[in-house]
């Protein structure tokens, strides 16, 4: 009988300690956190370097809009999740694949990518931008005649070159990085590229040896959104647009904006 009472003790114990153990990762208490669920973990996915949305700073911290617009929604609405820098196509990749809950990686909503994901609202409107190296003869699409220019794989800016591709004649050497497609740009092996304005603004401003020579506000101005797999997470994807919603009417989007963005 002793011991009989001595191991429903330790069990009571047992699950009194694991009724009493404490959250860890990246949840914050909110007055939204009520909609999510205390012991998941989302995996969300981006892209490794797509300055100003994501980027390693020089304190090697990884930093960017997406990055702390995310950070200031998970807090607003109180759920944890685990950020994973994949590079573009990888992030698209892992959430097809089920490795990951959702992307934010400067996504661009267009039809085609909607008929596969379901998109939050717009945190961001972008655009195209083509440029070409400092110093470089390139001074606008006429003077691609003939030549190689370097787009992003999988990305708004590769689309509109290749709209454009017959049209100017030219030819398209894709790249799954920036920083890759801008160095290529930069060599001349490639005369120019196609980029997020954003994005390509941001890289002029901090000296990346490039100079915007057009740019493409018609038909290639999109939204960016946060995206799950189609018909899948909706409880994340509300979470997000409500948050979106908060952290813009109380100034923490603007800042973040401002934070990174001249323009803004």
């Amino acid at each position: 009988m002793k011991k009989f009472l001595s191991m429903a003790l330790i069990a009571a114990m047992t699950l009194s300690l694991a009724a009493c153990g404490g959250n860890s990762g990246n949840e914050a208490d909110s007055t939204g956190a009520d909609n999510a669920s205390s012991d998941k973990t989302y995996v969300i996915a981006t892209d490794t370097v797509f300055a100003p949305f994501e980027f390693t700073d020089e304190n090697n911290n990884f930093v960017g809009i997406d990055v702390d617009i995310l950070a200031a929604i998970a807090e607003d609405q109180g759920f944890k999740y685990e950020l994973n820098s994949l590079g573009f196509d990888a992030a698209v990749a892992s959430l097809e694949s089920g490795q990951s809950d959702a992307v934010i990686a400067g996504m661009s909503i267009t039809p085609e990518r909607q008929e596969k994901y379901d998109f939050s609202d717009s945190y961001y409107d972008s655009y195209v931008a083509i440029a070409a190296a400092e110093g470089s003869d390139i001074q606008g699409l006429d003077d691609l005649q003939g030549q190689t220019v370097a787009a992003k794989t999988g990305t708004q800016g590769a689309s509109c070159a290749e709209s454009l591709k017959d049209q100017y004649g030219f030819e398209i050497q894709y790249f799954d990085e920036s920083s890759l497609m801008y160095q290529d740009v930069v060599t001349g092996n490639t005369v120019a590229c196609f980029e997020d304005y954003p994005v390509m603004a941001y890289g002029v401003s901090q000296g990346n040896g490039l100079k915007i020579v057009a740019e493409e506000k018609d038909e290639y101005s999109t939204p960016y959104g946060f995206a799950v797999l189609k018909g899948q997470n909706s409880e994340l994807l509300e979470m997000f647009n409500t948050g979106l919603a908060n952290i813009k009417a109380n100034g923490t989007y603007d800042e973040i904006i401002a934070k990174y963005t001249s323009a803004e």
